[in-house]
């Protein structure tokens, strides 16, 4: 398969998804979020979609898009459906190929410990991509042991990790994170008053130079 970048996090609502569109704007890359869990209101599809301005990138369509917003087994499991690792690395090598010679980032549920079904669980996707990972850290309290758990799970399970993404902006603790867990930062997104697509391919633009020297 050709190569894949996982977008993850240090758990939900870290920006997973802003950070997602920054970085599609910026490689010019396909995007694709596998599992939506949650209908309501905008997906993250959708969000993607409407943040990037260039005519190259494609947002391709959830393979599972689920309901309920909750941990995706739950989702699924309400749906009456079972997430299934065959359909998900099928789905993903077919859309590598749509992709052709770009890149496809691929958006992941929470972070790598989320369960897809009782014995597959977000990092198991990953692992059979053999894809690179961008960890997601969002300045909060709390998020120098997150992020430094996540890391050490990274390292001890030979999970191929780029380096780090911070978003927000409560307190710098993002030094001490990259110092302590081994892996770079590509990128810091500030606490943005508000988010369009003019605004993302600003971003992108800003951190472009410095994030192709990682990927």
């Amino acid at each position: 398969m050709k190569e894949s970048i996982f977008i993850t996090g240090i758990g939900t609502d870290v920006g997973k998804t802003l950070v997602s569109a920054i970085l599609t704007e910026a490689l010019k890359a396909d995007y694709w979020k596998p599992i939506q869990a949650g209908l309501e209101g905008l997906t993250d599809a959708n969000c993607v979609k409407s943040l990037i301005s260039n005519k190259e990138s494609v947002v391709h369509s959830s393979l599972y898009q689920l309901k309920t917003p909750a941990s995706p087994h739950i989702a699924a499991r309400n749906d009456g459906i079972q997430i299934e690792m065959n359909r998900l690395f099928q789905a993903a090598q077919d859309i590598r190929e749509l992709a052709k010679e770009k890149k496809l980032l691929i958006e992941g549920a929470g972070g790598l410990l989320v369960p897809l079904h009782n014995q597959l669980m977000v990092v198991d996707f990953i692992r059979s991509l053999q894809a690179k990972v961008i960890l997601v850290s969002r300045n909060y309290l709390g998020s120098i042991n997150h992020s430094l758990l996540t890391a050490a799970f990274c390292r001890s399970n030979n999970i191929n990790v780029v380096g780090w993404i911070f978003t927000d902006s409560y307190l710098d603790y993002e030094d001490e994170i990259v110092e302590w867990s081994g892996y770079p930062k590509i990128a810091s997104i500030p606490l943005l008053p508000s988010v369009d697509a003019g605004i993302v391919a600003k971003e992108a633009n800003r951190i472009q130079a410095n994030l192709i020297k990682f990927i």
